[in-house]
């Protein structure tokens, strides 16, 4: 794909971003998953030159039921800028998003630079805190629907994050119960186990992804391991919570979709 290419798709999905309006999914076959990530790094550097920041990343497909739901089968990650992080307990703008949904999730907070693959016995050496988070997905595309190399051009689908309190609680993280509530009402459940069987795991991953496009992620970046369970949509006025034992818990509140 020429450069030329890429910045134009590029130019397409941040506008679609910026102005909460869907786009219509790429040809199939126009790019491969290579190019899907140039675009994708393409469209992050059209943020930053607004003056936006990089906050860490986000891994995508983390989870069987994840993967299910999107009809994908691969692990896919992407960035998470400061204009993404919406205040816990505050109140989200429905009108910044063109059909948002909601997933569980765990946040790390970093403590070293990671520049190289890590392995499992490392990770916790990594990890400054914990925090229980949610994550907004929106997709640019019409419907939400797309391919993988689609959703990977399309920051994975990334749009806002509320992060709860940070905790140095990592024992029990491996198999911690998740629920989320809307309105008090139960509407997603699960595991931590679901993602990649231990959230810690994901760091991991997370370290050999960033190696094979030879980045780093600096000391004091979040990153977001994917969801626990599948996602829920999102409605106006409503209160959402999420619970993750042995943690805390984080919520936000629905404004207007106008």
């Amino acid at each position: 794909m020429s450069g030329n290419a890429i910045a134009n798709a590029a130019a397409v999905l941040d506008d679609a971003a910026v102005k909460a309006q869907a786009v219509d999914q790429f040809a199939p076959g126009s790019f491969d998953l290579a190019d899907a990530y140039r675009i994708q790094r393409a469209s992050i550097q059209r943020r930053v030159a607004r003056g936006d920041g990089i906050r860490g990343i986000k891994l995508g497909f983390t989870s069987r039921a994840k993967m299910i739901q999107m009809g994908v089968d691969s692990l896919i990650w992407g960035w998470l800028t400061e204009t993404m992080i919406e205040e816990e307990g505050g109140t989200v703008d429905l009108g910044r998003y063109i059909h948002p949904r909601v997933e569980p999730e765990v946040c790390f907070l970093t403590r070293r630079t990671i520049d190289r693959p890590i392995t499992a016995l490392e990770a916790a050496d990594y990890v400054e805190a914990v925090a229980p988070a949610l994550e907004i997905i929106d997709s640019r595309y019409r419907n939400f629907k797309f391919t993988l190399e689609d959703v990977v051009a399309d920051n994975c689908s990334s749009a806002g994050l509320v992060v709860g309190p940070w905790s140095r609680r990592f024992e029990g993280l491996g198999n911690a119960g998740v629920g989320v509530t809307v309105n008090g009402r139960l509407v997603l459940s699960g595991s931590t186990a679901a993602i990649l069987g231990h959230p810690l795991r994901t760091l991991v991953q997370a370290s050999r992804l960033l190696s094979s496009c030879e980045r780093s992620l600096p000391a004091g970046s979040l990153v977001m391991a994917g969801a626990a369970t599948a996602a829920h949509a999102l409605a106006p006025g409503a209160h959402i919570r999420c619970d993750i034992n042995g943690l805390d818990r984080v919520e936000f509140f629905t404004g207007s979709a106008s």
